[in-house]
């Protein structure tokens, strides 16, 4: 398989990995197409989209019956990868109206889980939708350009990560990234981070994209979160916790479970670094992490997916995930040339969408490995 030596910001080329190993161009925009349809029109026991009221949707986390800021950021993401702004302008405009703080500790960040009626079961934010949304809204202000407020989709963006880094310097409440070390935090109060939050490959954008006075720290937050991943990724097996330090280490146990294992959260690490390679190639680890964590799991069925230790030892637990965990690990496939690089991307390709109570994880990240793999997670400024 072709390795892009130069990442798709600088060529504008992004690799379609399926076409690369035998698919049809035909079959693979099929496969698209039918995901989208399925994930948002389809049948009840596969789709995570409904529309509420006229003019707004929601994506449902159907294993927990709310509506998140991860799902919701998440689905923007896949409507403005697809061109689809009707259903990006419903997800935004539930958003913003039952979930975006107007006032307080919190002002422009977004309560991290509602009810579908919008109603909110929690006040925090959950910095990985604030991240998503931002970059979600920059890529429609380019797809289809600004319009009215809530539309003018640059300004809002603009505005969520003004709050991020800002928050507290003159008034209540917390940023979402450290101040001193560059790094997104689990929760703007937390003194510790979640791996699977860094994205330094939307940060170079925001590097580009956000107000002039912090370019400087988002460039340095990508570089930050760079070299944070070196330290999170276990040297050996790839596995990286849920939940880690500062300086990369497992965090300590916390008061809603201990999350030092690989485990659900920590899928998505390896599909991050794999499309940070592919869109600017700067980090030749990315190759050589993205082959460890194939190689760990290549003699493991889906079937047999469980918790881990992050130094390779099983839990009798299952993975709650395992649709979604095999989507992240063929998603590396973008940055890996080892042997299992090609096996990952026909294994899924093989798999189907999830369905039933826990499809909504799986089938979201299902959804960013097909996009990926098939040359379609691309920049758009």
């Amino acid at each position: 398989m072709n390795i892009n030596k130069e990442g798709s910001y600088s060529t504008h080329e992004y690799r379609n990995l399926f076409r690369e190993i035998g698919y049809t161009e035909e079959e693979i925009q099929a496969r698209l197409e039918q995901a989208w349809n399925d994930l948002f029109y389809g049948a009840p026991d596969v789709r995570i989209y409904y529309p509420a009221d006229n003019d707004k949707a929601y994506m449902l986390d159907t294993g927990n019956s709310d509506v998140r800021s991860e799902g919701m950021s998440y689905g923007m993401m896949m409507a403005v990868q697809m061109d689809k702004k009707d259903e990006f302008d419903r997800l935004w405009l539930f958003s913003k109206v039952f979930m975006q703080h107007t006032e307080g500790r919190y002002k422009d960040y977004f309560a991290w889980h509602c009810k579908p009626d919008g109603s909110r079961l929690s006040q925090g934010p959950a910095p990985d939708g604030e991240e998503f949304f931002a970059m979600a809204l920059f890529f429609a202000s380019s797809r289809w350009g600004d319009g009215p407020e809530p539309y003018n989709y640059s300004e809002q963006a603009k505005t969520i990560l003004r709050a991020c880094v800002h928050k507290g310097e003159q008034g209540e409440g917390d940023p979402m990234w450290d101040p001193a070390n560059k790094l997104i935090k689990f929760v703007p109060e937390s003194p510790f981070s979640d791996p699977s939050y860094h994205l330094p490959h939307f940060y170079e954008l925001f590097a580009r994209e956000a107000d002039e006075q912090d370019r400087t720290f988002w460039k340095e937050a990508a570089e930050a979160s760079r070299v944070y991943l070196h330290q999170a990724c276990h040297p050996v097996t790839g596995l990286s916790p849920e939940y880690a330090n500062f300086d990369g280490t497992p965090a300590a146990p916390q008061p809603h479970g201990d999350f030092q294992h690989f485990f659900s959260d920590a899928y998505r690490v390896a599909a991050n670094i794999a499309l940070d390679y592919e869109w600017f190639c700067s980090d030749p680890w990315q190759m050589e992490q993205s082959n460890r964590i194939q190689q760990f799991f290549r003699d493991i069925e889906p079937a047999d997916y469980r918790r881990y230790t992050i130094d390779g030892h099983p839990f009798e637990e299952p993975a709650l995930h395992p649709v979604g965990l095999l989507a992240t690990l063929a998603m590396a496939s973008l940055a890996a040339d080892g042997p299992d690089a090609e096996p990952f991307a026909r294994l899924f390709w093989n798999t189907p969408l999830r369905r039933g109570v826990r499809r909504y994880y799986d089938n979201c990240l299902y959804f960013f490995s097909l996009l990926a793999l098939s040359g379609n997670y691309r920049i758009y400024q």
